[in-house]
């Protein structure tokens, strides 16, 4: 395919998206599935186009003065991907495949943009303008810096498992990928990432991760398991363990020692944390799926430590599902608040006396953290708010929470609170 193909692919799959409320990946694999002749750098163009378009929506509207997909797209290239104006010209005018010759108005706008400092917060934030006071709430003058480092591509995090290899042997192996300690863990690597029009090396390619040596998992989500401290020999319960990232991290820090049982209400998710953690080469793992009679029988005040990742409306993974952050919606934002309530409230009778909670969402949003911690206490006087592992230090709130976001951690956002009950 030729750029002005690309480009008209990209602008009727962001078309799809907007008219029809449809998930980007949904979209995208409906337009591959259709389109049998584009190969995989024309899938990966239109892919990062379409990716970048739906991060910095609003920006790029407010540079260019359009609206839609088009006005979108075309800021993307000039600004986003630093095209020269002449090479946008000639894609677009690419005959009968573009999308089509640029008006007077566009060619003017790509030429000179507006000034993007004169924009309000929610536009130089790309985020949408009914979550202002919640952006204000969680980021206050900084929210327009926090909306906009969200609405950047994200690197590749990889967690390394030392129940198979150490931190020097794993980098070796992720060599070809460029992979560099990420310092702040020593168990974790980053994979710069790719260039929006490339597809970018596939680490399942690695000999060593059929071994079981990395997993995928985001460097904010490896920090908040961390959160739960020490948990070599402890009896660990994941409540929401979904695929099992934060399942293998607490595993492995347990060094195969005590017992950790992961449950979810969604056995079909659980059947994935299964497969990984043979291939993590984990042993001391029980899961507890929904679909036996009374699956957490037993386990009633008996955990040293229950992990709580909670249901949230995952506001901080907009770095790398942008499409979320345009469906989301009021109504919703309140049902994930009843179920963190909910899950909380469940949670909490499986922590023995002087145990511990560890909550934990992968959202900025204080109406999903703090003040779901603070309903929580509210009701529950034996449980108390205890700083996580000094290690941590660094990402903490003064009131003792772990808080982190892509423009101060350079990782995800996610918050964490450890809830200790009385002994």
């Amino acid at each position: 395919m030729r750029d002005g193909g690309r480009i008209a692919a990209a602008i009727d799959v962001l078309t799809e998206i907007e008219a029809r409320a449809r998930p980007a990946r949904l979209a995208l694999k409906a337009w591959g599935d259709v389109s049998r002749f584009a190969g995989a750098k024309d899938r990966a163009f239109v892919s990062g186009l379409v990716m970048d378009a739906l991060r910095k929506r609003r920006s790029m509207a407010w540079r260019t003065g359009g609206e839609g997909p088009r006005a979108v797209a075309l800021g993307v290239l000039r600004f986003g991907w630093d095209w020269p104006l002449e090479r946008i010209v000639d894609a677009a005018s690419d005959q009968p495949h573009g999308p089509g010759p640029l008006t007077e108005d566009e060619r003017a706008a790509l030429n000179a943009p507006r000034d993007l400092a004169d924009a309000p917060a929610h536009v130089r934030g790309d985020y949408p303008d009914w979550l202002e006071p919640a952006m204000q709430r969680a980021f206050g003058e900084g929210r327009a810096e926090a909306g906009a480092a969200l609405a950047e591509r994200a690197p590749v995090d990889l967690r390394i498992n030392t129940l198979k290899t150490d931190p020097e042997r794993a980098l070796k192996a992720l060599a070809p990928l460029h992979a560099e300690s990420a310092a702040v863990l020593p168990t974790a690597a980053r994979i710069p990432a790719p260039d929006p029009t490339t597809r970018g090396g596939a680490v399942e390619a690695i000999p060593a991760f059929s071994k079981g040596w990395f997993e995928v998992q985001d460097l904010g989500s490896q920090i908040a398991a961390a959160a739960a401290g020490n948990v070599k020999g402890a009896q660990v319960l994941d409540f929401c363990a979904g695929g099992g990232g934060k399942t293998l991290a607490l595993a492995a820090a347990m060094s195969s020692t005590g017992q950790i049982y992961a449950y979810d209400v969604d056995a079909r998710r659980l059947a994935d944390t299964i497969r990984r953690a043979q291939r993590a080469g984990v042993r001391n793992l029980q899961v507890r799926s929904p679909v036996e009679a009374d699956p957490l029988r037993g386990l009633a005040e008996k955990m040293d430590v229950v992990f709580v990742d909670a249901p949230c409306t995952g506001s901080g993974a907009w770095r790398r599902n942008p499409d979320t952050k345009w469906r989301l919606t009021p109504e919703a934002l309140a049902r994930r608040q009843a179920d963190q309530d909910a899950v909380l409230g469940a949670a909490a009778g499986f922590v023995k006396p002087g145990g511990r909670m560890i909550y934990v969402t992968c959202s900025v949003f204080r109406e999903e953290n703090e003040d779901r911690v603070a309903a929580f206490l509210a009701g529950d006087a034996s449980f108390s708010v205890v700083p996580p592992p000094d290690a941590l230090s660094p990402y903490l709130t003064p009131e003792g929470y772990l808080r982190l976001a892509p423009h101060t951690s350079v990782t995800d956002g996610f918050f964490a609170a450890v809830l200790a009950r009385a002994a």
